[in-house]
């Protein structure tokens, strides 16, 4: 299915500077430190300069964004909340009170809650308001969504970036709410990656093991019903998605053709993330993954990116939670780079490298 992304967002998107990369590859081994000593660290700073283009990156202030949606296929019962707490959770989102609220204050970063496919109207302040339709279809009896309802929901995202880019961000955080996401982020895994339903399902919201086997049998329905191309990452995105998912892959794409970093938080967040890389490979050099989510169709995922999280805290919350905590790694990497002394400036014999 062909995919129209205003404004033409892939063609903006270029590789990542490995050049200025392997410029702060040789520069590290200048640092007053043993040569790679700083480990994962000294790999997020090579990153951060080829995504910038240069060997002092600034990733400060960051901006969260936060895209939700409500599914059809909870109507199914596939998830331990009602689907009323997405508009919940949302109206909490705007008057600061859920973990990314909290997390995002104490980074300093700027949080912008999108709407892109709640069911409830909402009218609380603070929302971004960029419906494309009230919650996607039950995909167990037709497509999530249409085409061009896709390609909304990705230039919703799309549009999130570029609000952000211009508030002066140099750091994304994309996050998600939607009671049933995890369902619908399953089915697409499973069909993206040719893995077994069960491999991928986990507990989402709090499910126990009667309802989880529900859920793998739910979705098996939707994935034999729908027949969903696994060679078109939009036609899945269509057939088996939803709204914040395609809003998510749009900010990632957005984020890649701004230069910015974009962290990655769990399982919903990093299917996003490889529908997107999907869609444009170049993507991958500008994603740093914040995370591992306790879901275990998040290690599948990881492992279709090649990527390797910051954290592994034990979470599964959602929301950009995990990826907001990994922030100040990356200001830690940046610090490195700016403040730490070479062997020649601090008059320290470079044997000590070795």
């Amino acid at each position: 299915m062909p995919i129209d992304v205003a404004p033409s967002i892939i063609e903006r998107i270029a590789p990542v500077d490995a050049c200025a990369g392997e410029r702060t590859r040789a520069y590290l081994d200048t640092l007053t430190k043993p040569r790679g000593s700083l480990g994962r660290l000294e790999t997020l700073a090579i990153q951060l300069s080829a995504i910038t283009g240069g060997q002092t990156p600034n990733v400060t202030p960051a901006s969260v964004l936060v895209f939700a949606a409500d599914h059809g296929v909870a109507e199914e019962g596939v998830s331990a909340f009602p689907q009323a707490v997405t508009a919940q959770m949302v109206a909490n989102f705007a008057s600061g009170g859920a973990a990314i609220n909290v997390f995002a204050r104490q980074i300093g970063a700027r949080i912008d809650v999108v709407d892109v496919g709640v069911v409830a109207p909402l009218t609380v302040a603070g929302v971004t308001h960029a419906k494309v339709r009230p919650g996607t279809a039950n995909m167990v009896l037709e497509n999530a969504m249409q085409g061009a309802e896709a390609h909304a929901a990705i230039n919703a995202g799309v549009a999130a970036v570029e609000r952000a880019s211009h508030a002066g961000a140099r750091c994304i955080i994309v996050g998600e709410m939607g009671i049933a996401n995890t369902t619908a982020s399953s089915a697409m895994l499973a069909v993206l990656t040719a893995t077994s339903v069960a491999q991928v399902v986990g507990a989402g919201t709090g499910i126990d093991s009667a309802q989880q086997a529900h859920k793998v049998a739910v979705i098996e329905r939707a994935i034999q019903a729908r027949q969903a191309d696994p060679n078109d990452p939009l036609d899945v995105l269509v057939k088996v998605g939803g709204l914040e998912i395609a809003a998510m892959t749009g900010a990632y794409l957005a984020s890649a053709a701004h230069r910015l970093p974009a962290i990655v938080d769990g399982f919903i967040a990093t299917v996003a993330a490889l529908v997107a890389c999907r869609l444009c490979p170049a993507v991958r050099g500008y994603l740093v993954f914040g995370h591992r989510s306790e879901e275990p169709g998040h290690a599948t995922a990881l492992d279709a990116l090649d990527a390797k999280p910051l954290l592994a805290l034990g979470m599964r919350l959602g929301e950009g939670s995990g990826a907001a905590l990994a922030f100040p790694l990356l200001q830690a990497a940046v610090a490195m780079l700016n403040e730490m002394a070479t062997f020649a400036d601090a008059g320290v014999s470079d044997s000590a490298r070795q």
